[in-house]
């Protein structure tokens, strides 16, 4: 039980470092997070719902997770094959566009909270 639990330990502080590492040198992850923040702000501000910071933070959430995906696949991708491959640029690709569908419905949910507050 204790290996159980100093193993869980471990992994939060693994998970908390890899953040940290995405949060310090992907843009892209800079870049969703002050959009995230922005959306943050006008919750506040507009005073949204418990459904709508729901779903707001829902949408947060699995365009963060996409994006940390993404940039995984691309290191990897890149680990296994430094120079320009076909078929990685491809899987890299396809990662991205993961990324491309969590923005979208990302973009539909923030239309449908946030375009009654200008009507």
């Amino acid at each position: 039980m204790k290996k159980f639990i100093t193993g869980r330990f471990k992994a939060i502080y693994y998970s908390i470092k890899g953040a940290f590492y995405l949060i310090q040198t992907e843009h892209a992850i800079q870049a969703q997070l002050f959009v995230s923040f922005c959306f943050v702000v006008a919750g506040f501000y507009f005073e949204i719902s418990k459904i709508e910071w729901m779903f707001q933070i829902l949408v947060i959430g699995l365009i963060l997770s996409s994006e940390a995906l993404n940039t995984a696949i691309e290191k990897i991708s890149d680990f296994i094959h430094p120079d320009y491959n076909k078929k990685i640029g491809l899987i890299k690709d396809i990662a991205a566009g993961a990324v491309f569908f969590s923005v979208i419905f990302g973009l539909i949910v923030a239309v449908m909270i946030y375009y009654p507050k200008f009507s």
